[in-house]
């Protein structure tokens, strides 16, 4: 999955496979590997890569399909397509609640 992924980045980056390896610090022959399925980029090169994306390492190893910005707020909650705008402004109302309920705990 992760090499399907990767090729698809890259060109929809338009870039080469040396121009990958180049900006992550490894070989076109190893970008090549990681797209054919040879062989499985190390944790730290996973990394590199899904910050050189800018997508989840999750999506990248295609744990998830959403190309989820790496650099994302990690206070952002997503939703399913089907919850309905009335649904989430009932999920706004019930969060704001519970923040402002914190809030008053800690002033206790």
């Amino acid at each position: 999955m992760i090499g399907e992924r990767l090729a698809k980045l890259r060109r929809s980056r338009g870039i080469s496979q040396r121009e990958l390896g180049d900006a992550i610090a490894v070989s076109s022959y190893t970008i090549s590997s990681y797209e054919l399925g040879r062989s499985d980029p190390s944790d730290d090169i996973k990394i590199r890569l899904a910050q050189y994306f800018d997508v989840s390492t999750d999506y990248l190893v295609g744990l998830i399909d959403e190309p989820y910005s790496y650099n994302r707020d990690r206070n952002v909650l997503h939703l399913p397509d089907c919850i309905t705008a009335e649904q989430q402004e009932h999920l706004r109302i019930f969060l704001s609640s519970l923040s402002g309920h914190s809030a008053q705990e800690k002033e206790d």
